[in-house]
């Protein structure tokens, strides 16, 4: 700025002299025009000489005021430079580094201020995003988790077909191999009249659910379709459930019930038979004793079977309650035996009780126990051809007491073993039937134990004989449950 206001004044001196130098040339012109006006007086001579003057002295005029205006500019520059312009330069720049520096300080301020609240903002935003990260991640590990631990299978395809997830309850039920990849690799096996498309598009108009058999396990698959952010179809999850269970309990009832119809019917068959022909009259007294005796068998049969039925029916709707107490199982196992007594003597068997020492009492429902018994010995005088032997054993293990019983009776199967507690199962129908048995014997043994916090084993070998294992809980036992309790 100073610069410019030191160039202006040099300007206005330049200006100066140039309206001097003007002047001096209008009198010029001026001086040649009163030549002329004069030039009829003078005569060439003169006008000559007045000529040559004139000149000569504008000439000289012109550089004296030349000379005169270069060293007035060269003065008034020189003193402007250095008593007026110097000083306000140095105000000036004074003034500006005070501004600038200023204005540095300021904007170092503003740079700092900015800066400090940038990094707030960024720290807050690195906090969310580490909370929200935190947060996806927690419940990833919670999706895996559940996924890991579900006891449903769980399936999920693209639209492609391919599997995008899935979980080893899936792989477990349905034999995934590794390179089972799509929907097709998977279910094409099956035969199942399903695929992507019906599920994505007809939803409501085919059935999603199939059942399957895998091996021995039934399966139940149900698909359902999923959808985008926008609403369209992008996939489809199967859900995988293991019901072998249940059909096999759905099955066990079928069974149960015609098991029932069958086993009152043949009884009652009897009765209504001997009965009728004993209306018809005309027989002796033989007979008539012979059919009533007939009747009397099939009738306490009936009576049996229906007291069975009651008792598995008290047990399954826990309406039967168990009286537990403390008492003597040798005891109770001898007592057991002495009821069997003419039995065992029709059949000419050998049995015999061994009680080792020192047999803690027993905590359970005391006529239970002794029902169990009573059928497990049955069954061995029953199935034991005559002059058969059985041992019988009370003993003690840990914190049970246990009954063996071991005969050399015709045995079990080995594929039988693992139904001999189902509901009217037999080995041998016909001659279960024959021999009184109901087949809910041992079903009820091994409810009761259940109940009373026992347990039985049977092992067995055909033509050689079975051994039951009973095991119940002692006086020990339970007061080690009162402390804890």
């Amino acid at each position: 700025m100073l610069k410019t206001t030191q160039s202006k004044v040099i300007l206005l001196i330049c200006i100066t002299e140039l309206i001097l130098i003007l002047g001096i040339g209008i009198l010029f012109i001026n001086t040649i025009n009163g030549i002329n006006q004069n030039s009829e007086i003078q005569t060439i001579e003169q006008v000559h000489q007045t000529l040559s003057i004139t000149n000569k002295t504008m000439t000289t005029y012109v550089a004296v005021a030349a000379t005169t205006a270069i060293l007035i500019a060269i003065i008034i520059s020189r003193f402007l430079s250095k008593y007026v312009m110097y000083p306000i330069n140095k105000l000036l720049e004074s003034a500006e580094e005070i501004t600038t520096e200023g204005k540095k300080q300021e904007h170092k301020k503003s740079n700092k201020k900015i800066n400090k609240n940038l990094e707030k903002v960024i720290d807050t935003m690195t906090i969310e995003l580490k909370d929200k990260l935190s947060e996806v991640s927690t419940q990833k590990n919670q999706i895996e988790t559940i996924l890991l631990h579900m006891t449903d299978g769980i399936i999920a395809f693209n639209r492609a077909g391919e599997i995008i997830l899935i979980n080893p309850a899936a792989k477990k039920f349905l034999s995934i191999r590794p390179e089972d990849n799509t929907f097709e690799d998977i279910f094409k096996k099956f035969n199942l009249n399903i695929n992507m498309e019906k599920i994505i598009y007809l939803e409501n108009w085919t059935s999603t659910e199939q059942r399957i058999q895998v091996e021995e396990r039934y399966i139940n698959v149900y698909f359902a379709p999923f959808k985008d952010e926008k609403d369209r179809p992008d996939g489809v999850i199967a859900v995988i459930q293991d019901i072998t269970e249940h059909v096999k309990l759905d099955n066990m009832q079928k069974e149960f019930v015609a098991d029932v119809s069958h086993e009152l019917k043949t009884p009652i068959t009897s009765i209504m038979g001997y009965a009728d022909t004993l209306l018809e009259g005309g027989y002796d007294e033989e007979t008539k004793i012979k059919f009533l005796n007939v009747i009397a068998s099939e009738s306490r049969r009936m009576a049996r079977l229906v007291t069975d039925l009651l008792t598995l029916s008290r047990y399954d709707s826990n309406k039967k309650k168990t009286k537990k107490e403390e008492f003597d199982l040798g005891e109770l196992v001898k007592k057991s035996q002495e009821k069997l007594a003419i039995e065992i003597k029709k059949k000419n068997h050998d049995v015999k009780c061994f009680v080792t020492a020192d047999v803690p009492p027993v905590y359970a429902d005391k006529d239970d126990i002794q029902r169990v018994v009573l059928n497990i010995l049955t069954n061995s005088i029953k199935y034991t051809k005559d002059n058969g032997k059985i041992k019988i054993y009370v003993g003690f293990v840990y914190t049970d007491a246990y009954i063996k019983i071991i005969d050399n009776g015709i045995g079990i199967p080995e594929e039988d073993l693992t139904r001999i507690f189902e509901r009217f199962y037999r080995v041998d129908k016909a001659r279960t039937r024959e021999l009184g048995g109901t087949g809910l014997g041992l079903s009820i043994a091994k409810e009761i134990l259940d109940k009373n916090g026992g347990s039985i084993d049977i092992k067995s070998e055909v033509g050689k004989g079975t051994e039951v294992v009973i095991r119940i809980p002692t006086k020990e036992m339970k007061n080690n449950i009162d402390k804890i309790n």
